[in-house]
């Protein structure tokens, strides 16, 4: 699947249950570029009526090494990095997703910061910018 912003390769990945509030039309599927980070949730194939997800959590290495390795904590920050396209919009939401990381053992906002170190990427939004804005939501 191609990225509808940049054209580059999506990472598709399954949205776990609890996250699904977060996630676009709260879809139970959801892809993120692997070049500007762009996240969109995934349509249901109607040929197959199935969701087309990676299964295979170490995908999202092909987006940034500095993700997580499990998979629910990775698509948590795929969805964190999907919502700070409005952080106004998305305030609640953030807070609690960040906070929701947290207690279960991963550093979103240190993730985050790696990723945007990450010369292989290149965020359709500002995310250098929006992580200090994240910061200061949190603290």
């Amino acid at each position: 699947m191609r990225c509808c912003t940049c054209g580059s390769s999506t990472v598709s990945f399954a949205v776990p249950e609890s996250y699904r509030k977060f996630s676009q039309s709260e879809a139970p599927a959801a892809a993120i570029c692997s070049q500007c980070l762009t996240v969109d949730a995934l349509e249901k194939d109607d040929e197959t009526d199935s969701w087309t997800v990676s299964r295979n959590p170490t995908d999202f290495t092909s987006v940034s090494d500095a993700f997580p390795t499990r998979a629910e904590p990775a698509a948590g920050i795929a969805l964190v990095i999907g919502l700070c396209s409005s952080l106004a919009r998305n305030r609640t939401a953030l807070e609690e997703l960040l906070t929701d990381l947290e207690r279960t053992g991963t550093d979103p906002l240190l993730t985050l910061e790696r990723v945007c170190k990450d010369p292989s990427v290149e965020p359709a939004i500002d995310l250098e910018r929006r992580l200090h804005q994240l910061e200061q939501l949190v603290y």
